[in-house]
């Protein structure tokens, strides 16, 4: 492959991880390899900025893409777009009122990551961090991203149209909805990060496995599947790769960059 992209960008979960939330020293190795041959190092990410930092160890990335857009942090700079605290409120009462008291709904916040759990996550999942339990009564904070767990597809429908400004995205391994202003997106975030740093989008190679990460798959210069990706990413994509728990990245990047 020509030399010409300069941006390697990832998705965490599924991608750059692997099953157990970890980074292997291959990919590590073969990161800091891409590095030096002047790559910046990109990831972009649903999981808050605070949450997807612990799994990256000493890999300090270039460009950190957190809450699905909504937290940008690129050469120094911080862009961020939330909702207020009231807007908040107002979401978590009608979500409440459509899919019931009882839903469990999570917060990102520009500090911490809330969730009215009704089991320690960390018990069942340690990549989980420090969620703050909350039951969300007189909750007053800004949210970067809301999600919430709707198990009936037909309430999850109710949900999202009875909010059809917002942006809003089902994860493929749950019943999990994340939430975000209709402004913000993977892509959109990817364009701001272009801008700051002077490239095209024709100048990324991007990786992703869900569908969240159709778009910027699409949107790239090469978008490359997982092998453990669902379908519909591996439909659109450029190329693909081994799975997650192969090293599919490392492999990719060492055959077709280093």
């Amino acid at each position: 492959m020509e030399n010409t992209k300069r941006i390697l960008l990832f998705d965490l979960d599924g991608t750059l991880l692997r099953n157990d939330k970890t980074l292997s020293e291959h990919t590590l190795e073969i990161l800091s390899k891409c590095r030096k041959q002047g790559y910046l190092i990109g990831i972009s990410t649903s999981r808050s900025e605070q949450n997807c930092l612990g799994f990256l160890r000493d890999m300090k990335p270039d460009i950190l893409i957190s809450s699905g857009g909504a937290l940008i942090r690129v050469k120094g700079k911080m862009l961020c777009s939330s909702f207020s605290a009231a807007e908040t409120r107002s979401f978590i009462e009608t979500a409440r009122n459509i899919c019931g008291m009882n839903c469990e709904i999570t917060v990102d916040t520009l500090d911490a990551h809330y969730w009215n759990y009704k089991t320690n996550p960390t018990k069942q999942d340690k990549s989980w961090g420090n969620s703050i339990y909350t039951d969300f009564k007189d909750f007053k904070y800004e949210a970067l991203k809301i999600c919430v767990e709707i198990p009936n597809s037909n309430l999850a429908q109710k949900l999202c149209g009875h909010f059809p400004e917002l942006d809003s995205q089902r994860f493929s391994d749950g019943d999990w909805y994340k939430f975000t202003k209709s402004e913000i997106t993977k892509e959109k975030a990817i364009l701001a990060v272009c801008e700051a740093c002077h490239v095209d989008v024709s100048e990324i190679i991007a990786f992703g496995d869900d569908y969240a990460d159709i778009g910027m798959l699409k949107m790239c210069g090469i978008g490359v599947a997982m092998g453990n990706a669902i379908q519909e990413v591996k439909d659109i994509a450029d190329d693909i790769t081994l799975t997650n728990e192969e090293d599919g990245v490392a492999v990719y990047l060492e055959k077709r960059i280093i």
